[in-house]
């Protein structure tokens, strides 16, 4: 919709009838059908979503290292509708991005953005517990992906997508700020850095003028040095003149004067010349 595919390595996974079935659409159908049996597990009084958030006593103090993926497959019944809106966005945005990226790409910048927040609560659990469940910032990393490699395209009241993407996120840094939830800011922004450097680093970003001009001020001179002119040598024709065409004039005698070629006829001249002066 928004772009054409760039990358070699982007095909179907699997079909159904005529329609393609992507990573996207794959990692959609995942965390909705785990949504699903969330809600019926939990309307029916047994949960299992406590064994899969995040927990970094847990992780730490238990070995229980499967909550730094599964958390974000936890989905609340109580948050349902964002997680509706969550999933729409993943499915349009994602698979622009697994499209331009290619399938390995996609699912490497899935891990990071799935495993680097978890990663960092668990260092911040050494010094303060830390939880975390849901997908919300994993997925608004891929809409920031898909802000970086199309970030002139217009969306919603043609607002263009980076400007989207900058907007969304003062809106979500100021909720949390104003709730003085620092884990989850912490979250947020690892996984807009990690997406926005994804993309940077294999040159589908923006090109950052900024950052370019940062580096050539830091980048060490390159240190001048003098070198000297070559001066132009002259050529010093012997003393001997004869000496010098005496070659020349064996090849006359014997494959004739056309046998000569334009230096050793030039050299020729520069001989008679040098003998009619010498004899005036």
């Amino acid at each position: 919709m928004f772009g054409v595919t760039t990358s070699d390595d982007y095909r179907p996974v699997a079909w159904m009838g005529r329609y393609p079935v992507d990573v996207t659409t794959m990692l959609v159908g995942l965390h909705i059908a785990l949504a699903v049996i969330g809600c019926v597990l939990f309307a029916i009084g047994t949960s299992v979503l406590p064994y899969l958030e995040f927990d970094s006593t847990r992780v730490f103090y238990q070995g229980q290292v499967w909550r730094i993926v599964t958390y974000a497959f936890v989905h609340s019944p109580a948050g349902l509708l964002w997680f509706a809106v969550e999933m729409y966005m993943l499915f349009v945005f994602g698979r622009e991005v697994e499209r331009f990226l290619g399938q390995r790409a996609y699912v490497v910048l899935y891990l990071i953005l799935l495993i680097a927040p978890s990663l960092l609560l668990t260092t911040w659990g050494l010094w303060q517990p830390t939880a975390l469940a849901g997908s919300p910032a994993l997925h608004f990393g891929i809409f920031v992906a898909f802000a970086a490699i199309y970030p002139r395209v217009e969306l919603l009241l043609r607002i263009m997508a980076k400007w989207f993407a900058l907007i969304l996120a003062g809106i979500y840094t100021l909720q949390l700020i104003a709730y003085h939830a620092w884990t989850d800011l912490a979250v947020v922004w690892t996984s807009i850095a990690a997406a926005f450097l994804f993309v940077e680093l294999r040159g589908a970003g923006p090109e950052l003028i900024w950052w370019n001009r940062f580096k050539d001020l830091v980048r060490p001179r390159p240190k001048l040095r003098i070198v000297q002119k070559a001066s132009a040598q002259r050529s010093v024709e012997p003393d001997d003149v004869y000496a010098s065409i005496d070659p020349i004039l064996d090849k006359i005698s014997k494959s004739g004067i056309g046998s000569l070629t334009i230096n050793e006829r030039r050299q020729l001249d520069r001989a008679r010349n040098r003998l009619l002066k010498e004899s005036q």
